[in-house]
């Protein structure tokens, strides 16, 4: 497997120096013959290249049997290409899968819980990703801005079958999560095409909650909850939540899929205020990388990935459980320690 890793921005480059021991120690015990190339994005190449992204990584991406995007600055870049926003959009990854789940030792303020967010990730209220232009957003008078949103019958129909596809092997239960009772034509076809996927899906329960409402019986029992499926933006916030609830966004692994690439990625920003200090929590990339071994497996029928991605779930479970972990999960271990640590523990 070729991987090409961009370490991003702020903490991006510490939780991914981190993260790539755990990985070498799994491929060489699964025999997984995994090789991974570095190149940079975000501010270290706008300082080099005078662009954030450079085209010829576009092909490097297509090329590799998958992408490790570490966290990057781009609410910083007002001119400048997003690195998330340019992969996501440009490779078509368009379902982005954000489990969320507590470990033990860790505080959960909502109790124990193991759930995922199922986001469509191309369209929606992102202005980056709606028009050929790549804004949607304009500025009618100096005092005046209408943001445009795209929802297709396409990009539901294809989020909401991933979204069945992944309740099959779970506890068989999709929520669709939606503001159709205001945006009656824009949800109203995402809930469509919802209830259209799930009739070729019997053996499914599935319900329906409006979003504001949601996030009540989110932090009240997220316990309730299996697969949940909803539009860009409701599920960027929503998969935020279910991580903090888990205990730490540390803990939120994600994986950017599409039918023929992926990319991991961790589900937290770049945290300026923390970056440099060995503080951060390298599990949620950790966990991201886990997700793009197991979408490898299941789509090249290879079954020593998809238990890697099971071993380096459970070595992340045991860490927490050891405290061999960074402070935000109860360790005392700084950034590279706990990458060590995981690796040591992967390699027995």
């Amino acid at each position: 497997m070729r991987l090409l890793v961009l370490p991003g921005d702020g903490i991006g480059p510490e939780i991914t120096a981190a993260s790539l021991p755990a990985l070498r120690a799994l491929s060489e015990r699964f025999k997984l013959n995994i090789e991974w190339k570095e190149d940079i994005v975000g501010h270290a190449s706008l300082a080099k290249h005078g662009t954030t992204v450079r085209p010829d990584l576009l092909e490097a991406a297509r090329n590799a049997d998958g992408l490790v995007l570490g966290p990057t600055a781009a609410f910083e870049f007002k001119d400048q290409i997003n690195p998330s926003m340019f992969f996501r959009k440009k490779l078509d990854l368009y379902a982005n899968i954000r489990p969320s789940r507590t470990y033990d030792g860790v505080k959960a303020p909502a109790g124990a819980f193991d759930l995922v967010v199922v986001r469509e990730n191309t369209e929606g209220f992102y202005a980056d990703r709606n028009v050929e232009s790549g804004g949607s957003e304009m500025l009618i008078t100096p005092d005046v801005v209408v943001s445009l949103r795209r929802i297709t019958r396409q990009c539901c129909e294809r989020i909401a079958r991933a979204a069945f596809q992944l309740a099959q092997t779970r506890k068989k239960h999709v929520t669709v999560v939606h503001k159709g009772n205001v945006l009656k034509l824009g949800d109203g076809m995402f809930l469509e095409e919802c209830h259209k996927v799930a009739r070729e899906f019997p053996g499914l329960t599935v319900d329906e909650i409006i979003i504001d409402a949601m996030m009540a019986h989110a932090v009240r029992n997220p316990a309730r909850f299996d697969v949940i499926v909803t539009t860009n933006m409701f599920g960027d916030i929503l998969s935020d939540l279910t991580a903090e609830l888990s205990g730490s966004l540390g803990l939120a692994g994600s994986v950017n899929a599409g039918d023929s690439h992926a990319m991991a990625q961790a589900s937290h920003g770049t945290a300026p205020d923390i970056a440099g200090k060995n503080i951060a929590n390298p599990f949620s990339l950790v966990l991201s990388m886990a997700l793009l071994l197991g979408w490898h497996g299941r789509r090249h029928k290879r079954q020593a990935f998809i238990d890697a991605e099971a071993a380096l779930d459970k070595a992340v479970e045991a860490a927490v459980a050891a405290k061999e972990a960074t402070g935000d999960v109860g360790g005392k271990l700084g950034t590279r320690e706990t990458g060590a640590a995981l690796a040591a523990r992967l390699a027995k």
